[in-house]
């Protein structure tokens, strides 16, 4: 019943990398990750089509790249070059094709705290 679970947060120094994972029961088409840090609201970090259209906020263009992989039915966000101001929780938000029912059907993970500091 667990349609989307992520992993790979955690602390990091500036100027490090991480590679949030999002696992799907199933297809994945259209796709986003949020973040929201305290006090503020929760923003799109990056988002795709399922036509291939990327979106990126301009904070992290150059920096960010989504991807996925549709033989594991997960979905990534590569995070290169973080900055203090990247920490926040961050969630992954996906249509997940539902064989059952022959749709899609849009879902959130649970998130994952990145940290970046010294």
């Amino acid at each position: 019943q667990v349609h989307l679970v992520e992993s790979g947060g955690g602390l990091v120094q500036p100027g490090g990398s991480l590679r949030l994972s999002c696992g799907a029961s199933g297809s994945i088409g259209a796709m986003a990750w949020y973040r929201q840090a305290p006090g503020k609201q929760r923003e799109v970090v990056a988002s795709a089509t399922s036509g291939g259209g990327i979106f990126y906020t301009y904070s992290v263009k150059g920096r960010f790249t989504v991807s996925k992989d549709n033989t594991k039915n997960t979905m990534y966000l590569q995070m290169n070059s973080l900055k203090p101001e990247d920490t926040a929780i961050y969630y992954c938000n996906a249509n997940v094709w539902s064989s059952a029912i022959g749709v899609y059907r849009g879902y959130w993970g649970q998130g994952t705290q990145v940290t970046v500091s010294s």
